[in-house]
């Protein structure tokens, strides 16, 4: 199993999973890390740039984690058979120990991407 985490600093896990370049996989075996690379992406691979399936650098990962991303990505990562999570970890190595604890605290992104026009805020 591989997951990917955005760092666009290479320190922390980073916001806008749409334009961040770098990512962390870590490659996961029998619920250990079991290796872990930085990848660094050409702008053009970017999800926000790419438009359609996975950066070849990403093409193995099955948990894309990230601090934010937009809900088209989130679809589009799902449809692709890859579990989208926004972490309120900053760590990356402790996002994972979480994450393979079963423990790792995420934002609901269908309340982000929810309409609020049709809650009737008219006084």
């Amino acid at each position: 199993m591989q997951i990917a985490i955005t760092s666009q600093n290479r320190r922390t896990i980073t916001e806008h999973a749409g334009k961040c370049r770098k990512f962390w996989i870590y490659d996961i075996e029998q619920g250990q890390v079991n290796g872990k690379r930085l990848v660094e992406l050409p702008i053009e691979q970017s999800f926000h740039a790419s438009g359609a399936g996975l950066p070849e650098a990403l093409a193995g990962i099955e948990v894309l984690i990230s601090g934010s991303m937009g809900g088209k990505l989130f679809h589009r990562l799902t449809e692709l058979g890859v579990q989208p999570l926004v972490a309120y970890e900053e760590n990356p190595d402790q996002a994972i120990a979480d994450f393979l604890a079963g423990c790792l605290l995420t934002r609901n992104l269908t309340l982000a991407c929810h309409d609020h026009a049709h809650h009737g805020h008219e006084h």
